[in-house]
Order: C-alpha cells, then structure tokens, then sequence
C-alpha cells in the first residue's frame, strides 16, 4: 500500500470524489454538489493505494493558523479494519505537523468515535446531527 498526496483536479482526485461518494454519501442517500467539490480546490487530500487502485482516502482543511480538520475520511467497506484507516491518519497527522498545524479536529460520525479515541483524539462536543446522522466534534493536539 502506498500513502500519497493528490492534486486537486486529477484523475486521483476523481477517484477520490466517487469512493467518497459510495462510502460516505450514496449510503444516506446524498450525493456531492458541484459547489461543494468547486470549494476543496485548497485541500490536502491524501490517498491509500494499491497499485493504481484507491483503497482509502481523507483529507485536511485548513480551519485556522495551527488548526486543520480532517475530512471526509473512507476506506472501501471490506478493507474496513485491515490497518488502512490507521495508515491514512498517521500520514495525514504527519503531514499536517509538518506544515506546521497544532491541532487536528473533526466532525466523527458517532459509529467512528471508537476507532478515532484509539488513535488519541477526545471527543470535545455534545452529539449533533450532520448529513442526517449523529457526530461529535473531536481534536487532538499534535
């Protein structure tokens, strides 16, 4: 498996969008506006692959100076628990300290909050609704 940063645009980039799409949209019957994507052109998105193959994918929103959210993380549903996740966080935390971020937040679905306390973070917020399911804001410092 290969960890890698995509361009916005490119033809990873468009493999990102759709394995986004079906894990993370499709499932609540949602699906991206073009506005939404037109406003990631100053991302970092971030790709697991294999081969030519994107396994999983995330990526960081610059919130403020020292502050990044991590988004729309997805790894494909039978890769779940097999270490792509974890890779993706790591690599993503690694680059956001190296471009001089202090803190990762995120909106958790609540079903992720488990696998995202394993790997440091805490839950920071009351639970809230977002594309229709229940989140939690959660941070760790880096």
């Amino acid at each position: 498996m290969a960890l890698k940063i995509i361009d916005y645009g490119t033809p990873e980039y468009q493999q990102m969008v759709k394995l986004r799409d079906d894990i993370l949209r499709k499932p609540l019957g949602l699906s991206f506006a073009m506005h939404e994507l037109n406003e990631e052109k100053d991302n970092m998105f971030i790709g697991a692959f294999d081969d030519d193959h994107m396994l999983g994918c995330c990526m960081l929103v610059e919130e403020d100076p020292g502050i990044v959210r991590l988004r729309q993380m997805a790894v494909l549903n039978d890769l779940q628990g097999k270490g792509i996740g974890r890779a993706l966080m790591n690599f993503a935390e690694n680059l956001a300290r190296d471009r001089g971020f202090r803190v990762i937040t995120m909106h958790a679905r609540k079903n992720a909050v488990g696998f995202y306390e394993k790997m440091g973070y805490r839950v920071t917020s009351p639970e809230f609704i977002e594309v229709t399911i229940p989140h939690y804001v959660m941070e760790k410092k880096l």
